[in-house]
């Protein structure tokens, strides 16, 4: 009998700001479903909130409030994100970050968000202590994975290439 894969759901999001305890909030989730060393199903939404976007964010993702216009809201990206889950274990890297700002945002609309999660930066300083720093492309770099080319944090983008760090470094645990 062949044993199943476990199911991780690798995301990440943008934000408005640093801090949901500021009023920040989630404006960009994207995931990448993840078995074994396949990735698989995808999940990606802007998400329309009033919140200002500081400049610094901007800076980092370029999302601006027009290119939340007609987007769905939050109750409805964070119930429809939360059955993409299912019961998989979540990944992100800087996950203290990432799930800190989806737990915060689940619990707004009055959603409970109990989800097993691991984090690619832990495990990246653990695998490979004498990195320069622990961004995402200086890992993806270390680890052979193209880098080049890449637009602007976007959080697809950014869930994809975690999702093939979190590949690659599983191979070296």
């Amino acid at each position: 009998m062949k044993r199943s894969l476990a199911r991780y759901v690798v995301f990440d999001v943008e934000t408005t700001g640093l801090s949901p305890a500021r009023g920040h909030r989630i404006i960009e989730i994207g995931a990448v479903a993840v078995s074994g060393e396949a990735m698989g199903e995808e999940f990606q939404s802007l998400i329309r909130t009033d919140a200002p976007i500081t400049k610094a964010a901007r800076k980092v993702h370029g999302i601006g409030p027009q290119m939340l216009v007609g987007q769905l809201e939050a109750k409805e990206v964070m119930s429809l994100f939360k059955g993409f889950i299912g019961t998989s274990a979540l990944v992100a890297h800087n996950a203290l970050f990432d799930v800190g700002f989806l737990q915060w945002e689940c619990m707004r609309v009055g959603l409970a968000l109990n989800s097993r999660y691991r984090c690619t930066l832990r495990m990246s300083r653990k695998l490979f202590p004498a990195l320069p720093d622990y961004k995402l492309e200086t890992v993806a770099r270390h680890l052979g994975i193209p880098v080049d080319g890449r637009r602007r944090h976007r959080a697809l983008e950014d869930a994809r290439m975690t999702a093939k760090i979190w590949i690659e470094m599983r191979k070296k645990q």
